[in-house]
């Protein structure tokens, strides 16, 4: 709903802000009131480090179609961030807030700039120590092995690029959306990397993947990032007041 995006395989996405010392009962509250909706089926908790002050579970619900998941996210007041900025989350819709609990504050521009500085040269770096790793096990006629390098090492890190070129805001989304994000050529030319047939494939789409990095990484700047942070925020403000 954040997004205005909502189709047949959609899930449903609750977001509880609470006291730090009520997670538990929060998570009791909800399961009960899911149970009287419909019947918990299966429960799956998502492990986050304690310092984020994020709790999340997805609940598979009695009578209701495999994709209709229940994905809940219980937040500590204290949480350091609570995932609302809505040029990067979409506009949340709010069923009560009587405290103030999702007010958030307009994008750091600068301080999201230094963010993505500091990805690329990560993965610059991931890529200069750990791309050769592909080759190697190609060489080797390790086929499992390659192809798990050239997807995590490589075409992660292309992706991620791509998507600071083109829409920095989600850079670290990963797959997610990337339909509706990058243009249509961009992930036409990924796709194409992706499905690789066999080792000599994976050969040659290893060498453009590793050109296509290094020709987005040339083309970024901070000036640049902050344009097309400025132009998706104005679109973002535009649409938000339509």
């Amino acid at each position: 709903m954040a997004f205005g995006r909502i189709d047949a395989w959609s899930d449903l996405d609750l977001y509880v802000v609470v006291d730090d010392d009520r997670v538990d009962e929060t998570f009791r509250a909800v399961e009960a009131a899911l149970e009287c909706v419909s019947g918990i089926r299966r429960k799956c908790e998502i492990p986050h480090p304690p310092e984020s002050g994020i709790a999340q579970a997805f609940y598979r619900l009695e009578g209701t179609s495999e994709h209709l998941l229940v994905d809940l996210a219980v937040l500590k007041r204290s949480a350091p961030d609570k995932y609302l900025q809505p040029e990067i989350h979409g506009d949340a819709v709010v069923a009560f807030d009587k405290s103030s609990a999702t007010t958030t504050r307009p994008l750091d521009v600068e301080a999201f700039v230094e963010r993505i500085r500091a990805r690329v040269e990560r993965l610059r770096g991931r890529i200069d120590m750990f791309a050769p790793f592909v080759v190697r096990e190609i060489e080797r006629g390790n086929g499992v092995e390659a192809i798990d390098l050239y997807r995590v090492v490589v075409l992660d890190s292309l992706l991620e690029v791509l998507r600071i070129r083109h829409g920095p805001l989600q850079f670290d989304f990963r797959t997610r959306y990337v339909h509706r994000e990058l243009p249509p050529a961009v992930v036409a030319g990924f796709e194409r990397l992706a499905f690789v047939r066999d080792l000599d494939d994976l050969s040659g789409k290893h060498r453009e993947a590793l050109a296509w990095f290094h020709e987005t990484v040339a083309l970024l700047d901070d000036a640049e990032v902050r344009s097309r942070l400025s132009d998706i925020r104005g679109q973002h403000h535009a649409s938000a007041h339509e």
